[in-house]
């Protein structure tokens, strides 16, 4: 096969959302590509994440700016959220689909690492900053793809097992980051602005590395799954949420409001750990501080992989209920408590978080149907908590002199998402939606060889619309 040909076999960069395909059956083994692929986007949020957070303590020091101003770094990154999942990137998805979004946010989060090297010449935090806010304008366009993809992509049953398991290696990220601060950029002896240069080279390497990962996804094949399979795919649960509204579907937005409290005070907890740990523990050297907190984001990746496991047992929605008031209770603890015991609570609450982004994004936009892509951009919206919680707490702890005390904040929010978990458990309303979806069949029985010879595509699947599925799209 000529490269004019290998071209012409890839999927496009632009799908109807109007056509039926059989993307909205996909089984496991047809979904295995298109979803190692997204799971890879995963590693490069959360290695950008837990670098931030490292950043955030360091840059206090290195530029000589106090605890609140520092915030500005959150700020800029979760502040771009709303604009990619409810502007821009939301747009792109809905009239483009799924692959066009993955290569422009790859694009701008490569963009926004190269903008790290000047910022870093120049020893400026509002240049840190502006090169943040383009990371996070990327990386916000991503999950306003992959996450809704993980879901969608594959059988409806295990949803929230699929996102939390590729959400796992945004956990592992997570911990490289602190790790790769505190002994390649931050040393013991040395938190100086000789280590920003440092900072220049990394983020050198990740803009190459994410420019060369946006050619292989331009490459692949993405089955793209439109307004019209969900509508499908949520009729043959005979769930009629869809027929509502978008304005009515109270339950996304409770969903939405979940993940900006939820977010934010995950976000200010792991901004402020390092601080957390010097203020409650005094003497303790900044690179010391990264390790424990390297350690608990491990405890943080351990749990996500654990909760993906027991989810095959145990309902998601009860999953989540257990380790969303374990957090609540563990961070209420972490308040009023000092130097190992106090580390102790926050490695217990970063341990129970793990499960709780993914599975507010899957049990969100359960029974959306058509309204699932606008949908899933409210929900990633409510990331830019992120950039409202961290700068309160910063600001309590800067007046306060005690960011243990601090932590009130977050723990207050993290009470405010806590609702949500039990709404999706205890009000039936609630609960039929995301029981009859995650009780479907769809995905799971066999196709035949026709059926897949129609669908897969060398590695994924083919935008063709199935013959069944244009039946079922007429009788509708």
């Amino acid at each position: 096969m000529g490269v004019k040909e290998f071209l012409k076999s890839r999927s496009g960069l632009r799908v109807d959302n109007r056509a039926t395909t059989s993307a909205a059956t996909l089984t496991l083994r047809q979904s295995l590509w298109p979803l190692t692929l997204v799971t890879t986007l995963f590693f490069l949020w959360g290695f950008a994440y837990g670098l931030l957070d490292t950043l955030n303590s360091h840059f206090q020091k290195t530029l000589h700016i106090d605890r609140t101003r520092s915030a500005g770094l959150q700020a800029a990154y979760f502040g771009a959220y709303p604009l990619a999942s409810l502007g821009y990137a939301n747009w792109i998805l809905r009239n483009f689909g799924y692959k066009t979004v993955f290569i422009f946010g790859l694009c701008l989060y490569g963009i926004g690492a190269l903008c790290m090297w000047p910022a870093g010449l120049n020893q400026s935090f509002g240049g840190f900053c502006g090169a943040t806010f383009v990371i996070g304008s990327g990386l916000g366009s991503l999950e306003t793809a992959a996450n809704p993809y993980l879901t969608v992509c594959g059988p409806p049953r295990y949803s929230e097992i699929r996102i939390n398991f590729a959400q796992a290696f945004n956990a592992i990220g997570t911990v490289v980051g602190p790790v790769l601060g505190s002994y390649v950029f931050f040393t013991e002896t040395e938190d100086d602005v000789a280590a920003l240069q440092r900072v220049q080279w990394v983020y050198l390497a990740i803009g190459v590395f994410v420019f060369l990962l946006a050619g292989v996804f331009f490459l692949s094949n993405i089955p793209e799954v439109t307004d019209e399979d969900m509508a499908f795919q949520v009729a043959q649960t005979h769930v009629d949420e869809q027929d509502k509204p978008f304005w009515k579907q109270y339950k996304l937005f409770h969903a939405t409001l979940a993940q900006f409290t939820y977010t934010g005070a995950q976000v200010a907890i792991a901004g402020y750990f390092i601080n957390y740990v010097k203020d409650t523990w005094p003497g303790t050297p900044n690179a010391t501080s990264a390790k424990y907190l390297a350690g608990a984001q491990g405890a943080f990746a351990v749990g996500r992989f654990l909760g993906s496991g027991i989810m095959k047992f145990v309902r998601a929605r009860w999953v989540f209920l257990v380790y969303l008031s374990c957090t609540v209770a563990f961070l209420a603890a972490s308040v009023t408590q000092t130097k190992q015991v106090g580390i102790a609570m926050l490695f217990m609450t970063l341990f129970f978080e793990s499960v709780c982004f993914p599975t507010i994004m899957a049990l969100g936009i359960r029974g959306l149907g058509r309204h699932y892509k606008r949908g899933s951009g409210f929900i990633v919206g409510g990331v830019c908590g992120g950039a409202v919680v961290p700068p309160i707490l910063g600001h309590v702890a800067d007046m306060r002199d005690n960011t243990g005390f601090a932590f009130i904040v977050p723990t207050m929010f993290m009470v405010v998402a806590w609702t949500y978990a039990v709404a999706v458990n205890f009000v039936p309303a609630y609960t039929n939606t995301v029981d009859k979806i995650g009780e479907s069949d769809v995905g799971l029985e066999g196709q035949s060889t026709k059926d897949e010879e129609d669908v897969m595509g060398s590695h994924g699947i083919d935008e063709s619309v199935g013959e069944k599925h244009e039946a079922i799209h007429v009788e509708r």
